[in-house]
Order: C-alpha cells, then sequence, then structure tokens
C-alpha cells in the first residue's frame, strides 16, 4: 500500500478557488429574488451545512483513484434489522468483559473525553466501538491472529445458540490468514497511542460506506482516505458481538473484512480472498469470497483515526 502525502497548500487554495467559483456561478443563475436572497441569508448555518455535506460527498468521490472503478456494482442494502448507531462505549465494554473473563479495560480517560462528547467522530463514520486488543492477552486468545479470531468465532456460535457456521473451519493459520500490512500498522498505532490497554477505542462503520464495492476497490478508496483502515474478521466479530442486531436478516448488508487477506491453495495468486460474514438460513455464516468480488449484499467494514 502507498503512503499518503498531504495536499500542498497550494493544491488546497485551488480547489477552495474552483469551489468559490462553482458557489458564485450558481448564484448567479439561480436568479434568488431579495426576500428569498434574506431567506437563505437568515438560515445561514442550514446553508452552510448543505454546503459541507456536499463537498465532503464531491471530494470523496473524486479524489479517489479510478483503479478497480469497474468493479462497483449498485446496492440500496443498509441495516434492516435495527442497528442504527454503535451502542455506548461502556455497555460495549461490560459485555466483553462478560464474554471474555479476565479482561481488563480501555483507556479510561479516552472513554471518558468521547463520552463528554469531547473528541470529535471522524468522518466515514458511524460511532466509536470497542476492539479488543488481543496480541496483549495471548492467555485469552492464543499467540496468533487465527488463534484469536477462532476464540472471537467460537464465542458468536455461543451467543447464536450454535445458529453459527464456520466455511473455513481449521483453515485460520498463519500460511492461510493474515492481517493486511495497512490495517496492522493503523491497529499498531492506537494501540500505542491509547496507551496499550486491554480494549481499544476505534472510530468505526459497519460496512455500508463501502458497499457494492469488491474488497480490491474498498481497500483502493480505503487507501486513499486520510486515517482509514479495513477490519479484519477479528474487528468485525467483535462488533457483531456487542451489536448482534446488525446481522439477523438474510437482507441485511453482509459484511467483508477488507482488513484481512486470506490465502486458497487451489487459486494462481497467493491471498486473493478475503473473510467475510453473511447471514443466511436463520444464522451466520462465515466464509471468504475473492477480492475482485462485487456484489449488492456486501459492504467493507473500516475504522478511521482520529486526525489529533
Amino acid at each position: 500500500m502507498t503512503t499518503l502525502t498531504q495536499a500542498t497548500s497550494g493544491q488546497l487554495k485551488q480547489i477552495h478557488r474552483v469551489g468559490s467559483d462553482a458557489v458564485e456561478k450558481v448564484l448567479a443563475e439561480f436568479g434568488l429574488d431579495k426576500d428569498g436572497a434574506q431567506r437563505v441569508h437568515a438560515r445561514g448555518d442550514e446553508f452552510a451545512e448543505a454546503i459541507r455535506v456536499a463537498t465532503i460527498a464531491s471530494l470523496n468521490d473524486l479524489s479517489v483513484t479510478d483503479k478497480f472503478k469497474d468493479e462497483e456494482v449498485e446496492s440500496t442494502y443498509g441495516y434492516l434489522s435495527g442497528y442504527t448507531k454503535p451502542n455506548g462505549l461502556t455497555t460495549q465494554c461490560n459485555r466483553l468483559r462478560e464474554l471474555f473473563s479476565g479482561l481488563g479495560f480501555a483507556n479510561l480517560d479516552l472513554l471518558g473525553s468521547i463520552e463528554k462528547g469531547e473528541v470529535a467522530l471522524p468522518m466515514n463514520t458511524e460511532g466509536w466501538f470497542a476492539i479488543l486488543n488481543w496480541i496483549k492477552n495471548p492467555t485469552i486468545f492464543g499467540a496468533t491472529y487465527g488463534e484469536a479470531l477462532q476464540k472471537v468465532l467460537d464465542t458468536i456460535k455461543t451467543t447464536r445458540n450454535g445458529k453459527f457456521y464456520n466455511y473455513r473451519d481449521g483453515q485460520l493459520g498463519p500460511e492461510r490468514l493474515r492481517q493486511s500490512k495497512h490495517t496492522e500498522k493503523f491497529f499498531r498505532e492506537l494501540a500505542e497511542a491509547q496507551g496499550n490497554p486491554d480494549i481499544l477505542i476505534v472510530a468505526a462503520q459497519f460496512g455500508i460506506r463501502h458497499r457494492g464495492r469488491s474488497v480490491r476497490r474498498a481497500r483502493e478508496v480505503i487507501v486513499s482516505t486520510s486515517g482509514e483502515f479495513g477490519l479484519g474478521a477479528f474487528a468485525v466479530g467483535i462488533m457483531i458481538l456487542t451489536h448482534p442486531e446488525r446481522l439477523m436478516n438474510y437482507d441485511d448488508l453482509w459484511i467483508d473484512c477488507a482488513g484481512d487477506e486470506f490465502d486458497d491453495p487451489d487459486s494462481d495468486v497467493r491471498f486473493v480472498h478475503a473473510p467475510c460474514f453473511d447471514f443466511n438460513g436463520g444464522e451466520v455464516w462465515f466464509g471468504t469470497n475473492t477480492v475482485g468480488y462485487a456484489d449488492e449484499n456486501y459492504g467493507s467494514a473500516s475504522g478511521v483515526v482520529p486526525q489529533s
């Protein structure tokens, strides 16, 4: 993955000039009368917010490389089963400590600041999620990423009363499953910034931002977006444990795990699959898809590191 270089002040001024010229042109073409102009001015905050939202959407679209652009399909799938945003962090952390005996805490200073509204939620996220720092606790989760994931999958099966099927059972060793370097780097930085606690606090989204995109296309968008990284099956599994209502219906948006790479030995190219979570036949399914597979049913989950 390439390292992003910040835009220069000159580039930003050029974009600002283009945007200013566009607004000026629209105002000239729209033909507001005096009373209409006054009403817009009186609702200046709403006007500014509308411009902000439209600008963000346009920048997100236009600033991303066209690589694998053809691996996107229209999707209307979303969060059907009742999930709208993450539960409170304290609620999530308490649930994780119930599920995994011996687990410690998150960074309480950061948690308190977030709950007081002192930390801004990064763009392109739905809220704050509690994600386990598996490396910190090998006695609970094992020594490898695959062992940690297996522990989470087993817990999902238990909490779903056995209604869970793992299509990659026995295939999660390090020779088959690994985190992407991009995702591994961001989780390492998050752990260091938060004082290496047992529970990490991550701003994230549950898949809808990248719905309809192949994992390969989603990764291109992710690495083009400052601070964004794909979430792997371990993190997504934890999110499902703390938010079971996210995946309870066949028509829920299914979840690609763009932060992981999976090797199918029958493929001519190594590590061109990625894990995913589906819901079918009344149960959660865990499996893998090729990274070039674009389907309206799927969206890649991702996290974003706060700017400060």
